[in-house]
């Protein structure tokens, strides 16, 4: 089995995770599931070993993996497909797009409805991308 390079968040609140339309990373998301991009940055004391540590792997062939604790504090993963550094007046700021599975309401009807491609949208939401 190939061991995949993690970025782990230790402390800190849960990653804020957002739709993005990045289309340049939509190929990546092709699988044996749905999933969708989305995009969350995080302030990093060592982002150049980050950066480094996970171009070695994608060169390698590894995945790289974000394991964060969620809301309720339990240990969750998603696969990172892209990146990049951002240096702000505050530190360095750690941008990363992963890759989400997308969840349905009745996992065992196998059928989906068109309300399920909706994800994250309130019910009062008219459906129009927020960019």
């Amino acid at each position: 089995m190939i061991e995949p390079e993690y970025i782990t968040i230790i402390e800190g609140p849960t990653p804020e995770f957002h739709q993005t339309a990045d289309f340049s990373i939509h190929s990546i998301l092709e699988g044996p599931s749905d999933a969708i991009n989305t995009f969350t940055e995080m302030r990093t004391g060592n982002g150049e070993a980050i950066r480094e540590r996970c171009l070695r792997a994608w060169k390698e062939g590894r995945p790289v993996r974000l394991d964060f604790p969620d809301e309720m504090r339990l240990r969750k993963e998603v696969d990172v497909v892209g990146l990049r550094l951002k240096e702000v007046d505050e530190g360095t700021v750690l941008q990363l797009w992963v890759r989400q599975e997308i969840e349905y309401d009745d996992p065992e009807d196998g059928e989906q409805d068109d309300d399920d491609f909706m994800i994250g949208m309130d019910d009062d939401d008219d459906g129009s991308l927020p960019f």
